[in-house]
């Protein structure tokens, strides 16, 4: 039997900058719910966000898996890409990312396979190799005894998966018979008609491990730069002097993501990512919770060892008004030389959020679609 092997375009991948922006802008959402607020609250945040973005030339829209954690409601990327795809045309929708070892490589074929039957040529799928939780939440999303398991075999869970989503594992293996559907496998089938494309494959990371093996084999590569910004130049490095040119890039391609929150007055911002550092505080010290309001962290007293994580939490957070924003972007793209920027603005308020990417769109004069 002929296989059809499904293709990735350099153009689902690459993107075209809007206005004055330096390069593409993307989002990153992490569905954040505020104290007093629901989940049903953060999500129809997110879907104005992902539709206001849309209209504003944002080239992508990623959704972050977490688990175990009350104030981020993004345990499920599959899911909520299907709901976002609902209320989108154009906008790319992809995870950012699942994170590959709490998965079986078959059921994220079959997830992206049927987000991209929804959405054609419209999904990436980003994969990372931690947790994205705890160490004993991750034991139990993997069932495993042993904690890393699933992240020392990344490279061969990553081998697995793309050969489900090509659907071309070789004679005498224990998977040929086993397909992904939806999937190239259709095709084949009499009267089958079936896509050619399927969703690009990205490598996410926060250390040197990711960025040397998606250059190894011609992949997109996005660093977490909004939480280790510290690793975010060598890694890069590493990407680039790692890439071999493959079927998907001639070239590497590395987007950054960017803690950025614009609001219509100075003193706003710096309120607003004090809340979210306290929020970041509360989860690195065990107690995760909800996104706490400002007012609630003008009145917390910090400790000396608090403060000094909040302040240095902050430098990395992109804020102010939305010239500031943007001088601040332009900045770190010349630092970095990144391919692309993929904002995550984190806030008490959804409004808050919106305003954001509202304020940052005008300040580079993006254009207004309907």
């Amino acid at each position: 039997m002929s296989r059809r092997h499904p293709t990735v375009a350099e153009d689902e991948i690459r993107g075209t900058a809007q206005g004055t922006a330096p390069v593409p802008l993307s989002v990153l959402d992490l569905v954040t719910v505020g104290a007093g607020r629901t989940a049903t609250d953060a999500l129809r945040t997110s879907v104005a966000i992902a539709k206001l973005t849309e209209s504003r030339g944002f080239h992508r829209y990623w959704i972050a898996e977490h688990h175990s954690m009350p104030g981020v409601a993004s345990s499920s990327p599959a899911v909520i890409l299907a709901h976002l795809a609902a209320h989108t045309t154009r906008i790319r929708l992809g995870s950012g990312g699942v994170m590959l070892p709490n998965h079986a490589p078959l059921v994220i074929a079959e997830q992206f396979g049927t987000l991209e039957a929804m959405a054609p040529g419209r999904i990436d799928l980003g994969l990372g190799r931690a947790p994205g939780t705890d160490g004993a939440t991750a034991a139990a999303l993997r069932r495993a005894d042993r904690l890393h398991e699933g992240a020392d075999d990344f490279p061969e869970q990553l081998a697995e998966l793309t050969r489900f989503l090509d659907d071309d594992f070789p004679d005498g293996h224990p998977y040929r018979r086993i397909h992904a559907v939806p999937g190239p496998v259709q095709a084949t089938s009499p009267g089958g008609v079936q896509s050619p494309h399927r969703p690009p494959l990205w490598l996410l990371g926060s250390s040197g491990f990711s960025a040397q093996l998606a250059g190894s084999l011609g992949l997109p590569f996005a660093f977490a730069h909004h939480f280790s910004a510290q690793n975010t130049i060598p890694a890069l490095d590493l990407y680039r002097e790692s890439f071999r040119p493959s079927a998907v890039l001639d070239e590497p391609y590395a987007l950054i993501g960017v803690s950025a929150l614009a609001t219509d007055d100075e003193k706003e911002a710096r309120r607003q990512v004090r809340a979210a550092a306290l929020s970041m505080i509360r989860l690195r010290t065990g107690r995760p919770g909800l996104v706490p309001t400002p007012e609630e962290a003008e009145a917390h007293e910090f400790s000396p060892m608090e403060e000094e994580f909040a302040r240095t939490w902050n430098a990395n957070v992109i804020h102010g008004t939305a010239d500031e924003v943007r001088s601040g972007l332009d900045d770190l793209h010349k630092r970095t030389g990144a391919d692309e920027l993929m904002l995550t603005g984190n806030a008490h308020s959804g409004d808050v959020r919106l305003r954001s990417y509202e304020l940052v769109a005008d300040a580079y004069g993006l254009p207004t679609t309907r």
